[in-house]
């Protein structure tokens, strides 16, 4: 059961890495217009999701493969994703131009990134411990 549960987080984790590159690498390199279609983009923001990506990709592979560096590469992207969200706190503060939707999703991702902490804590890290222990 343990083994299926950390592959249904590395799979869930995998897509959302994918959709997150192809999202920010379309808005920063500008592919099939999705750069019109995202309006007031902050480009912190996006890059801030792009470097996350990486992250992500790298902790779903760590989950099939039940490494405990999954913890420290998704505990990385929180302090990323919340450097990006104190980054956006202070555009927004100045008078930037954002969509409303920009902090919404920000609190999200960090949200679900929390949660793929979460479990990648207590399903890798601790346990990992209590057997070498």
């Amino acid at each position: 059961m343990k083994r299926f549960t950390l592959y249904l987080l590395g799979t869930i984790l995998a897509i959302f890495g994918l959709l997150t590159l192809f999202l920010s690498s379309s808005v920063i390199f500008d592919l099939f217009e999705i750069k019109a279609k995202e309006g007031n983009y902050v480009p912190l923001v996006v890059w801030a999701n792009f470097i996350v990506s990486f992250l992500y990709l790298s902790a779903a592979y760590g989950f099939f493969k039940q490494k405990k560096w999954t913890t420290k590469l998704l505990g990385l992207a929180v302090l990323v994703l919340v450097l990006g969200g104190i980054g956006l706190f202070f555009y927004i503060n100045s008078g930037g131009i954002y969509e409303a939707k920009t902090p919404k999703a920000m609190v999200f991702r960090i949200s679900i990134t929390l949660v793929f902490l979460f479990f990648s804590y207590f399903k890798l890290t601790k346990i990992q411990k209590a057997v070498i222990n």
